[in-house]
């Protein structure tokens, strides 16, 4: 029998279902159609859902459960890899080059998917997010290179990650590491890593029930935090991660 999700409604303001009534299989798929408007990716990720389609599909709208989150204080970083950062000059800053790091997510090749899911249509939602203050990036520099890198959309005290990329070994773990040591400094405790995979987990992040997920964002993005990321941010050295 054919899936029949519920359609959006033309209005960006609209509602979106319950998440709680997701499907199980395909896990947290809610909804389908609407459009890409900063109005209506704010009122989705204020809601816990996010869009997630490939070219020729429906725009369509998710809301897993278990979710995947990271405490900003929990990221773990393999001591290896600290005994590297201790001798590293790599820098961690954000919002110095968003378009880069968005293509730069794209392009990278991923294992067990034949394409991208940041289409055109994403690329260009997500830039007029950027612009409008909701979507950052954190970029990772060998110098003038850029060797990993992450962006995603906060609202209030929350901080939804969407995609991360390394060009070198290490790279999307310190935009990662730099990203929440910064955010533990402004008191955000939590950021939304969307679907578990085992690299994931090795750094920290956590499988929480949507109810508990849902519960937990609801007064984070409630509250208001204005101000220039890429100021306030400053320029991390990577070596602080280790």
């Amino acid at each position: 029998m054919p899936i029949r999700l519920p359609e959006l409604p033309a209005d960006p303001d609209g509602p979106f279902p319950d998440p709680r009534t997701a499907l199980r299989e395909p896990d947290g798929l809610l909804a389908m159609g609407g459009d890409l408007t900063s109005t209506r990716l704010l009122n989705a990720y204020a809601h816990g859902v996010f869009p997630w389609y490939s070219d020729g599909q429906p725009l369509l709208w998710w809301s897993p459960d278990p979710r995947t989150v990271f405490r900003t204080e929990g990221v773990r970083l393999s001591t290896r890899m600290r005994r590297t950062l201790r001798r590293s000059d790599w820098t961690v800053q954000a919002d110095a080059d968003f378009e880069r790091v968005i293509d730069a997510c794209a392009s990278i090749p991923r294992d067990g998917q034949p394409g991208t899911w940041i289409t055109p249509a994403m690329r260009a939602a997500y830039l007029r997010m950027h612009q409008l203050g909701h979507a950052h990036s954190v970029e990772v520099r060998d110098g003038d290179r850029l060797v990993g890198g992450l962006y995603g959309v906060a609202i209030g005290r929350m901080f939804f990650g969407e995609s991360m990329f390394s060009a070198a070994s290490g790279g999307s773990k310190v935009a990662l590491a730099g990203l929440c040591r910064r955010l533990v400094e402004w008191e955000w405790p939590l950021l939304d890593a969307q679907v578990e995979n085992p690299h994931l987990l090795t750094l920290g992040a956590e499988s929480w029930p949507r109810e508990r997920f849902l519960q937990a964002i609801a007064p984070l993005v409630a509250t208001q935090e204005s101000f220039d990321w890429r100021t306030r941010f400053g320029v991390l050295p990577a070596r602080a991660l280790a």
